[in-house]
């Protein structure tokens, strides 16, 4: 009786725990078997569940949710980049008032401090962007600007220039006045009081100066390092100064029309026939097919060779139907000034370009345009620097064959060289070798007559526009420098020869050809003994 009490008592709690495990069991269940998406997306709601369609809803407005507080977030960044883009914008606006475009500056006489506080700034970021105060890191080696050093009466160049000469005295003026400006502005410098010092300071003179170094750069400016001897032995003064460059200016701007601008190309010719048959296949190529404003005067000394010469000249005018050239004959001795003065001043119609030049040139229809732009009357004349020719039998010596002309025209210090010690082809107004006196005619033969003119130019007020050019070739031929020469012409002569044949490595070359050849034959020798 009792057991069957107990039994009774106990048959509740049993079926309530019996439903608790039930639920956990359904609990664990659902947990366990529930699809999860990645990165813990929401779980759908299985589809045999009553609430199927509220739990569809409750996730779309959910993700809806999500997308609208995404773009809310987008938003916000766009108008943080937006303001931040206005701000920079504004900043760059005010560094355009403070320094205007270079190529519209200009002064403001109204507001001279404004001027000439804007000037100061831009000089000194020029100071800013150079090698300074610091230096730059650079690709190569190639892209190093290097220093040259001077003394009070020496310059010592990398960029020997004309002369050739790794050590000289300034001989350009503007380099001297240059030098000089700057030595004295470090001593003024050295000698000006500190305001701190109650010694009596010690007086600088140029004789202090020991050496100093500079160095351009194209876009930046000049910086110059001067030392000066100290108080004391082994101490130094050293001075840095840089001269900027001011802002790029804009000085013209205008059209220019050379349809109707002709060249009248004048060639003094003494036999050479057979160079002639050449110059006139480059001539008709460039000259009459190409460029078409162009006129030809040749000025033949003598008679030996002249039917040749002009039977070359007609056949040409006959092909290609060319009628705009001139031959003159002279019975006398050559002379390159005499023929060219002739063959100017026997011009008889419109002011019109000479392109003073010899039958072993090359050139092309670009140099005849740059021929016309950089000549103006009453201006400017024209000094190209043209590109010779080394002779093609050392330069290509190793190959099977001498390649065509037109291959052998390239740029190269292999090849040739800028030949900046001649002046005889030249660009210029008729009227303006008129005004200048043309030639020296008394001289006779070769060379001096070219730099004789080109003297008178420089001295005179036109500006000469002195410059290599890639579209003008002296061809190798060899040179004959004869008796009849003056010592002067002579060693002219023998000079331009021995820088004709080939460059400093090529001619070195063939002077130790025995020595290399003698290593290459011990080489072998080793060789077959291993």
């Amino acid at each position: 009786m009792m057991l069957r009490r107990g039994f009774i008592l106990f048959l509740p709690r049993l079926v309530g725990l019996l439903v608790v495990a039930c639920c956990s069991v359904s609990i664990v269940y659902m947990l366990a078997c529930t699809p999860k998406g990645d990165n813990q997306q929401l779980a759908l709601p299985r589809v045999h569940s009553p609430t199927v369609k509220g739990g569809y809803e409750a996730i779309l407005q959910e993700r809806e949710e999500q997308h609208r507080n995404y773009i809310i977030s987008l938003k916000k960044q766009i108008a943080q980049l937006k303001a931040e883009l206005q701000g920079r914008t504004e900043q760059l606006k005010n560094m355009q008032n403070q320094y205007p475009d270079p190529l519209d500056i200009q002064l403001d006489h109204s507001k001279p401090e404004k001027a000439q506080a804007n000037l100061l700034a831009f000089l000194r970021s020029q100071v800013d962007k150079a090698e300074v105060h610091s230096g730059v890191k650079l690709s190569t080696e190639y892209a190093v600007v290097p220093f040259e050093s001077f003394t009070l009466q020496k310059v010592y160049q990398l960029e020997t220039g004309l002369t050739r000469h790794p050590e000289e005295k300034p001989v350009r003026k503007d380099k001297r006045d240059e030098l000089i400006e700057v030595i004295e502005l470090a001593v003024g410098s050295l000698n000006k009081p500190d305001g701190v010092s109650k010694a009596k300071p010690r007086l600088y003179t140029a004789s202090n100066f020991v050496e100093g170094i500079y160095r351009t750069e194209k876009n930046k400016g000049t910086l110059y390092e001067l030392t000066f001897k100290g108080d004391a032995k082994h101490q130094f003064k050293k001075i840095v100064l840089f001269r900027p460059f001011g802002p790029v200016m804009k000085v013209k701007n205008e059209n220019v029309n050379m349809a109707d601008t002709l060249i009248n190309v004048i060639v003094p010719l003494a036999k050479r026939a057979s160079k002639f048959q050449q110059f006139m296949q480059n001539f008709r190529e460039m000259g009459i097919q190409q460029d078409g404003r162009i006129h030809l005067t040749v000025v033949y000394f003598g008679k030996e060779q002249m039917n040749e010469v002009k039977s070359i000249l007609e056949n040409t005018s006959k092909s290609a139907n060319f009628k705009n050239f001139t031959f003159i004959q002279l019975n006398e001795e050559f002379s390159r000034g005499k023929g060219l003065d002739v063959g100017a001043r026997f011009w008889k119609g419109n002011n019109v370009v000479l392109f003073f030049c010899d039958v072993d040139i090359y050139f092309t229809a670009e140099f005849l345009n740059s021929c016309r732009l950089n000549t103006e009357p009453g201006k400017k004349v024209f000094y190209p620097v043209l590109f010779s020719q080394y002779n093609p039998s050392i330069i290509y010596g190793h190959h099977d064959s001498i390649p065509s002309l037109e291959q052998q025209l390239i740029i190269k210090k292999e090849t040739g060289f800028w030949r900046d010690f001649g002046f005889g082809m030249t660009c210029q107004y008729r009227s303006d070798f008129i005004n200048i006196g043309g030639f020296d005619l008394d001289i006779k033969g070769w060379g001096g007559e070219d730099v004789h003119l080109y003297r008178k130019y420089l001295h005179s007020n036109l500006m000469v526009i002195r410059t290599p050019v890639r579209g003008l070739f002296h061809l190798w031929h060899e040179k004959q420098c004869s008796d009849e020469l003056t010592p002067e012409q002579y060693k002219m002569c023998m000079q331009s020869k021995a820088m004709n044949e080939a460059s400093h490595g090529q001619l070195g070359m063939l002077v130790f050809k025995q020595e290399i050849e003698t290593h290459l034959q011990k080489q072998k020798l080793s060789s077959k003994k291993t």
